[in-house]
């Protein structure tokens, strides 16, 4: 499935955070949105998941505009993984994941739960390596753990795109180099948002690079991730290498004189 982002503006307290973004994921694309810190990353993001209505522009899933469909029919096609979660949920693991499934039914959280559903929501705790977890309440886990089981609630959801905003938070490096090699073999359309410019550069097709809230550089990583760009938006200095075995781009940071 196609996204498209068109002229995006967000406007909060008289503040310009985003302002004029255009952006494309295509289909099975993973795309991600790097920039420092108060660049309007998150901003963008919760305006694709529907956590926020943009002052101007649109969001079309295969043309279609996101904000005009029903509830539902958008948590069929797009599930999401915010920066921060503030629920803490009484329920176990298990039960968390299974909200996933909430998009296809209708009525309570668990009514109507076949067991087709549970099969899904048990292989996405697997496919996340948090099967273990199922029955542990979420309250008890870690920052790590919590992470896992809502990707993992993100996949069972089934949708056909996924939102990321930082979703390798909390997560220790293998789990961090797991989590986007599963986002990335999942045949999704995906867009992420990634403080780490080094993942950002291994798992994703093409970046678009915010600064002030306007995108200013895109395309694949080797092509935008240049010493100049990275003095000029992120303030330090670069040094590009090549991973010896993946051949990916890796990048040594300096401070600035």
């Amino acid at each position: 499935m196609r996204v498209d982002i068109e002229g995006l503006t967000v406007e909060l307290a008289g503040s310009r955070i985003v302002e004029d973004v255009t952006l494309r994921a295509d289909g099975g694309q993973v795309v991600g949105i790097v920039g420092p810190n108060g660049s309007g990353k998150s901003t963008l993001l919760r305006c694709v998941y529907r956590a926020l209505r943009p002052t101007a522009g649109t969001v079309r899933l295969d043309g279609a505009d996101l904000h005009a469909m029903d509830a539902r029919a958008g948590a069929r096609r797009l599930a999401a993984l915010p920066q921060e979660s503030a629920a803490e949920f009484d329920f176990t693991a298990a039960e968390v994941v299974a909200m996933g499934r909430l998009p296809h039914h209708r009525g309570t959280p668990f009514a109507g739960r076949t067991a087709a559903d549970a099969a899904l929501c048990a292989d996405a705790l697997d496919r996340v390596g948090a099967g273990h977890l199922a029955g542990r309440g979420f309250r008890s886990l870690s920052g790590g753990e919590k992470q896992r089981v809502l990707i993992a609630r993100a996949f069972a959801q089934q949708p056909q795109v996924l939102v990321l905003d930082e979703p390798t938070n909390h997560l220790d490096i293998a789990h961090q180099l797991e989590v986007l090699s599963l986002v990335r073999a999942s045949g999704l359309t995906v867009l992420t948002a990634l403080h780490d410019l080094n993942l950002a550069a291994r798992h994703c097709d093409v970046l678009y690079v915010l600064d002030g809230g306007r995108v200013v550089a895109a395309g694949p990583p080797h092509d935008v991730l240049g010493a100049e760009l990275l003095a000029e938006v992120f303030g330090v200095r670069a040094h590009r290498v090549t991973h010896p075995e993946t051949g990916a781009l890796q990048l040594l940071f300096d401070l600035t004189d």
